[in-house]
C-alpha cells in the first residue's frame, strides 16, 4: 500500500534582522525531514528580505503556495515569523502550521507585555521600563531614567530576538547611544535593571514521553564576554554547558517556570525560556516562541542530552501541528 507523502513547507528567511539565522533554521528543519522521505516531502519556501515569497527560485504569491502543501513549519525567526502577521496568513488559508497561532506569537514578540503577565502569574522579572517614541519625548525619558534607575542597565529592542540590538549600559553617558541602537531595530526600547547571575535556558515540548509539558534540561550559558549578544549566539563563540551546572532545587525551579511561563503565555507546541539564576531568586528574562533551530542553537543539543533524535523531534511537531496522536 502506496502512503502519500506529507508536504511540508518550510518557511524560513523573512524580512527581519534574523533573516540568516532563519536560513540556517530552516535548513536544518529540511535536513531532517529529508530523512525521511519515504514520509515527507520538504517544500523549501524562501522569504526575501523584502517580505516577498520564493518556490522554486520564482516569486510567488503566499497563496500560490501554501494551499499546496499540507503543513507549514515555521523557521522564521523575528519581525513577521514571530509577531503572528505570517501566522495570520496562514490562518486565513486554513493552513496547519508548527509554532503558536497569531495571537500569542504577538504576545510572545512583544516583551513588555509578557513580563507583564509573567508578574501577573507570579513569575520574577527584572525591574524594566519602556520607552515609546511616538509616546514619550526621548530626550526627557533618557534623563529621567538615568536618574531613578538603578546602574549598570540592559538596553533592548522591544520586538526583537537573538540578542540583536542589546546593550550593557554601565555609565549614564552611554544610555542614550544605547537607546538609539536599540530603535534601529524596534519601535520601542525595553530598559530593565541588570540582575548579575548565572544565565539558563530550558526548552519546553508539548505531548512528549506522555507528559503534557515536557521540559527539557536547563542549559547553563557560559559567555565568553559580560554580555550574550548576537555575534556570541551564532558565532559560535559562546559555550552552553549541557546540562548546566545547576542544584536539583535550581533545576526543578528552572523546569517549573519553563513551563508556567509557556502556559502563561497561551503557547503552543514548543518553546525556550531565558533565566537570569541570582543569589536571591530566579529572573524570567523572556521566552522565544520559535527557538532557533541552527547548528549551533541550544535547543538541538538540549533535545541530544536527552537521547531524542533530531528528526523525531521535528516529525513530533509536524504532528503536533496536524494534531495527530503521537504513536
Amino acid at each position: 500500500m502506496n502512503r502519500q507523502k506529507i508536504r511540508v513547507g518550510v518557511l524560513r528567511g523573512g524580512p527581519s534582522h534574523e533573516y540568516e539565522v532563519s536560513l540556517r533554521t530552516g535548513r536544518f528543519v529540511l535536513d531532517q525531514l529529508a530523512r525521511k522521505d519515504y514520509l515527507f516531502e520538504p517544500v523549501d519556501i524562501l522569504i526575501s528580505r523584502e517580505g516577498v515569497w520564493h518556490y522554486r527560485g520564482f516569486e510567488v504569491r503566499p497563496e500560490d503556495v501554501v494551499l499546496h502543501i499540507d503543513v507549514a513549519f515555521v523557521a522564521l525567526h523575528g519581525a513577521y515569523g514571530e509577531d503572528g502577521k505570517v501566522q495570520r496568513i496562514l490562518e486565513r488559508f486554513a493552513v496547519p502550521f508548527t509554532g503558536s497561532d497569531s495571537y500569542t506569537s504577538a504576545l510572545g514578540m512583544h516583551k513588555h507585555i509578557g513580563k507583564k503577565i509573567f508578574e501577573r502569574e507570579g513569575i520574577r522579572t527584572p525591574l524594566h521600563i519602556v520607552l515609546d517614541p511616538q509616546t514619550d519625548d526621548i530626550e526627557t525619558a533618557v534623563d529621567k531614567i538615568a536618574k531613578e534607575f538603578p546602574l549598570p542597565m540592559i538596553v533592548k529592542p522591544e520586538s526583537s530576538g537573538s540578542s540583536i540590538g542589546i546593550s550593557l549600559v554601565s555609565s549614564v553617558e552611554a544610555l542614550k547611544d544605547a537607546v538609539n541602537f536599540a530603535l534601529e531595530h524596534s519601535d520601542k526600547v525595553l530598559i530593565e535593571e541588570f540582575i548579575s547571575g548565572r544565565e539558563a535556558t530550558v526548552g519546553v515540548l508539548e505531548n512528549y514521553r506522555g507528559e503534557e509539558l515536557y521540559s527539557l534540561l536547563p542549559v547553563e550559558i557560559i559567555p565568553t564576554k559580560e554580555l550574550y549578544d548576537y555575534e556570541e549566539k551564532y558565532g559560535g563563540e559562546s559555550r552552553g554547558r549541557y546540562p548546566g551546572n545547576f542544584s536539583s532545587h535550581e533545576k526543578s525551579m528552572l523546569q517549573d517556570l519553563a513551563k508556567r511561563a509557556h502556559q502563561s503565555l497561551g503557547l503552543r507546541h514548543y518553546s525556550r525560556s531565558d533565566f537570569i539564576v541570582a543569589e536571591d531568586d530566579i529572573y524570567i528574562l523572556e521566552v522565544n516562541t520559535l527557538p532557533g533551530l541552527t547548528e549551533t542553537s541550544h535547543y538541538p543539543k538540549s533535545l541530544e542530552v536527552l537521547g531524542i533524535d533530531n528528526h523525531d523531534f521535528i516529525e513530533h511537531l509536524v504532528n503536533l501541528a496536524l494534531r495527530k496522536p503521537r504513536c
